[in-house]
């Protein structure tokens, strides 16, 4: 077993690898890597023995700490994925010659994001062992709150409602991502106006992101006298609609059309066979701080809390092997 840095010419069997990789999702596969690579050194790994590939491990450069290689800056999570070859015992020996790869290369620290296991096809989380027994510590923890589409929780009185309310007012629910340029109106003013920020991609880049994965990204929004006042983005993947994003006018506020809109978009989601719907993260600060009034809200549609881990390795200490 060998680790070796990912090359151009590897792209097309790195995503068929993904494909079938237990904890894979798109947001692994080079094709979504691709699309912000002029952001980002890339320093991804491929684990194969006798050129047959064990496991791969999408990784850059952080974008400021250059000393800091990221399993990856770009996604929201990254890890070690693999078809399951790489259990126990394999497991170590796959991240310590990567670690002896990133140290040779300059790199002091790794900082790890793991796949939340509702992303995970069947059970992968030897790295996680892997990374305790290398001295790695948890340095972030986020909470988001997931509905189990098989046995959900009990919905608020309060959420039932505010979708009744939003009916009432005659918001209808449409969907398509033809409406990606008038849910980024409502979802920038939404940000602009209550946060000062903006979202993290622009309309250019989830535009060319809903073309190169049509399947993949799926708006749901409420209409009212014609206009979009609500609405969200879905990342779909093999198991989990995930809410990228959720926006909503002052006038889609004041009718309640986001409870339409997610209650649809939840029915919709356990119709397409998808095992779980996942609102995102409601913690802020690294983790450190929760958003109590985002958590209830999400919650009171039947949800519970799901963590995403997050982990720091000195790679100074354990370039030769994990003990």
């Amino acid at each position: 077993m060998k680790a070796r840095l990912f090359l151009p010419d590897d792209a097309a069997r790195w995503d068929e690898f993904c494909a079938g990789a237990h904890g894979a999702t798109f947001l692994h596969s080079r094709r979504f890597l691709s699309y912000h690579s002029d952001r980002f050194v890339d320093q991804s790994i491929v684990i194969e023995d006798a050129g047959d590939w064990l496991g791969v491990i999408p990784a850059a450069r952080h974008p400021v700490e250059q000393e800091v290689v990221v399993s990856h800056p770009g996604i929201t999570y990254g890890g070690v994925l693999h078809h399951g070859r790489l259990r126990g015992g394999e497991m170590l020996a796959a991240l310590s010659s990567a670690a002896t790869l990133w140290h040779a290369a300059g790199f002091t620290r790794l900082q790890y994001k793991a796949v939340p296991h509702i992303y995970q096809r069947a059970p992968a989380q030897e790295d996680l062992y892997a990374l305790f027994r290398a001295g790695a510590r948890r340095y972030r923890c986020d909470l988001s709150s997931c509905i189990d589409l098989r046995h959900r929780l009990p919905v608020s009185e309060r959420r039932r409602r505010a979708r009744g309310k939003a009916l009432r007012a005659g918001a209808q629910i449409t969907a398509g991502n033809e409406h990606m340029r008038a849910l980024w109106g409502v979802l920038e003013d939404n940000l602009r106006r209550k946060h000062q920020t903006q979202p993290v991609h622009t309309l250019a880049e989830i535009t060319t992101l809903a073309t190169r994965f049509p399947d993949r990204l799926r708006i749901i929004a409420a209409l009212l006298g014609g206009k979009i006042e609500a609405g969200i983005l879905l990342f779909l993947t093999e198991r989990v609609a995930h809410a990228q994003y959720i926006a909503s006018s002052e006038r889609g506020h004041e009718i309640n059309a986001l409870d339409l809109v997610l209650e649809s978009a939840i029915e919709e989601s356990r119709l397409d066979g998808k095992r779980y719907f996942d609102f995102g993260i409601s913690t802020e600060e690294q983790g450190h701080a929760l958003n109590e009034g985002l958590n209830r809200f999400k919650n009171e549609f039947g949800a519970g809390g799901v963590v995403h881990e997050f982990y720091e390795w000195n790679l100074r200490r354990n370039d030769d092997a994990i003990g």
